[in-house]
């Protein structure tokens, strides 16, 4: 019988992701041949798949494909950072990216039967492959795309996967290499700005209402008299837009500059009109509960 040691399952789980102690019975079950292993766990993994398709998936990265006039960005969660970085999984996300630009599914579940790049199989048959293969819970939760007939499409990615946005800009220039290159600089101020809105005109009255109620509030207990409230108001709600409205924001890259300026000013530019139509923003595992992992606790499971 082969001494497993810590190495070789680092390197097995380098592999395939799957989980140490997992690597370790498989090592064991192989006599530490390393192929062998990889072979034990898929062959195990394809009759658990559906059990693990069950577990917490908050980690994993977002992916973009496209350029010019259209692109896309999806969101692919894993169980853990650690399957995040494995080579597998990120190939998986990149071809899902493809699948969606190349086929344009209406949701998620129509994503699933669209035919995964060059496998014979289609995203979901894939997906279950590949949590056979890895070990871990893998989904694929939302995506984006655009394309516009006229104009740029332009995406971002911002911390190796953590955060994504797709920006579109409508202009009969769209091949303009200023367009292009201020499609880029909003994606990238949307990352860091993180609008929830593009236009004052789409914030729902209720949200502004609320917004008001708790100005409205604060300007009473500072001691202002009602006329003076209202007045007040009114500039507290333009701010508040400025905040939440990406037309309204001021332009990270030019903070004395709001982006509609910014975009009015490349329209000037390059003789011809710019709209910022579209955006869109995700953050890695947000709204999802996260599975807390005791690594410590698995080491010493290990060294037993």
């Amino acid at each position: 019988m082969a001494t497993i040691t810590a190495s070789m399952v680092s390197e097995l789980r380098g592999k395939t992701g799957a989980g140490m102690m997992d690597c370790k019975k498989a090592l064991s079950e192989a006599d530490g041949n390393i192929d062998e292993a990889v072979d034990i766990l898929r062959k195990k993994g394809l009759s658990a798949a559906a059990k693990k398709s069950g577990r917490v998936a908050a980690e994993g990265m977002i992916v973009a494909a496209g350029e010019g006039n259209r692109g896309v960005i999806v969101e692919v969660n894993s169980e853990t950072d650690f399957v995040a970085k494995n080579e597998g999984f990120q190939a998986f996300a990149a071809g899902v990216a493809s699948a969606v630009l190349i086929s344009a599914p209406a949701d998620v579940a129509a994503l699933a039967a669209t035919a995964f790049p060059g496998t014979g199989r289609n995203v979901a048959e894939e997906q279950t492959q590949q949590i056979a293969t890895i070990g871990e819970n893998i989904n694929v939760r939302r995506f984006a795309r655009f394309e516009v007939a006229a104009g740029a499409v332009v995406s971002y990615i911002h911390a190796g996967g953590k955060i994504g946005v797709l920006v579109e800009l409508t202009t009969e220039k769209g091949s303009d290499e200023r367009v292009v290159t201020l499609a880029r600089q909003l994606a990238m101020h949307v990352a860091a700005a993180s609008p929830q809105y593009l236009r004052r005109e789409e914030v729902p009255a209720d949200v502004v209402e609320k917004e008001k109620e708790i100005m409205r509030v604060k300007a009473k207990e500072s001691g202002k008299p009602d006329n003076i409230i209202e007045k007040i108001l009114e500039g507290q709600v333009n701010k508040y837009f400025g905040e939440v409205c990406l037309l309204e924001q001021a332009y990270v890259i030019d903070p004395d500059q709001k982006v509609n300026k910014i975009v009015a000013g490349l329209a000037k530019e390059i003789g011809s009109p710019v709209e910022l139509t579209r955006y869109v923003r995700f953050q890695l595992g947000e709204g999802l509960e996260k599975r807390e992992d005791d690594f410590a606790a698995e080491v010493s499971k290990l060294s037993k």
